[in-house]
Formats: C-alpha cells, structure tokens, sequence
C-alpha cells in the first residue's frame, strides 16, 4: 500500500552553519563593538545574549538572515521570551522545532478523514504516515496538507509505493 511520511525537521547542520555565520557577523559589526552581543547553540537550543531587548531584536534578525540565505525556513524558530541576567544583561532562548506536536497532528488526522479522499493518516511518534490506495490520493493529500497547515515547516518523505 503506498504511503508517506509527514515530519517537521530542520537541516541542523545548516542551523549550526548559520549561528556560526551570524557570530562571526557580531564579531565584525561595529555597532556591537564592546558590547556582550553573542550567540551561542547547544543540540536544539540557540541562545541570543545582548545588552538591551533592542540589540537582541538585531542578533534575531541576522540569525534569520543567514537562516534565509542557507534556505532554512525560519518557521522552525520558536522564540522565547528575553531573560534579564546579571546587570543589564538579556538573553533569549530560541528553540529550533523537531517533529509534529500531537496536537498538530491530531489536526492533520482530522482533516484528512474530513476531506473524504482515500487515505488514512497514523500517529506514529512525531511524524503523521499517510497511507492510500492510489498514489494520486497521496498527492492530493500533500497537497491538501501543504494548503491547510501554513504555520508549521512540513516535509514529506519516505514516500512508499
């Protein structure tokens, strides 16, 4: 039976290679000469630290250029909250997304089986396997899924026939 998988991964590799970029770029700028702008990554985890919310707002903003330019979809960011630290010192943690939420995926489920196409949609984990009897239907559904689910960067692999 022909089926797809539905997942939400970011090309780490590429995340790292841009937070390196947008470090070198802190190191360079003038207007962030003498100042405790960083950024810094741990597995999943990217860690902007600035002296104001404005300089951290300007860190952000070339992290997502480089992010852009590497054609990472900037989608994968969730963006916390600023932090304050010792002094006047801020950080910000920004998450980089890995796989479905049960949530989304429920909501994927539902409008597959509303939509009244042929096809079946699984939870398995953190990725939503879509299954039919034709291959046409799992394009259709693709496509209904990329037209439905906008807020979220969703890839489709392990296509099976």
């Amino acid at each position: 039976m022909p089926s797809f998988d539905t997942v939400c991964e970011a090309n780490l590799v590429e995340v790292k290679n841009a937070v390196e970029n947008t470090a070198k770029e802190i190191g360079t700028r003038f207007d962030f000469k003498g100042t405790s702008a960083a950024i810094e990554i741990k597995e999943r985890e990217i860690t902007l630290f600035g002296d104001a919310d404005f300089q951290l707002q300007q860190v952000e903003d070339i992290l997502r250029n480089k992010l852009t330019k590497r054609n990472v979809d900037v989608r994968f960011l969730d963006v916390g909250k600023p932090q304050k630290m010792g002094g006047d010192k801020v950080k910000q943690v920004v998450k980089v997304r890995n796989g479905i939420e049960s949530e989304l995926a429920k909501k994927i489920q539902k409008l597959l089986k509303e939509s009244k196409l042929k096809v079946q949609g699984a939870i398995q984990e953190d990725k939503v396997r879509v299954s039919g009897a034709k291959r046409d239907d799992l394009q259709a559904a693709m496509a209904l899924i990329r037209k439905d689910v906008t807020d979220v960067p969703l890839s489709f692999d392990n296509f099976r026939d």
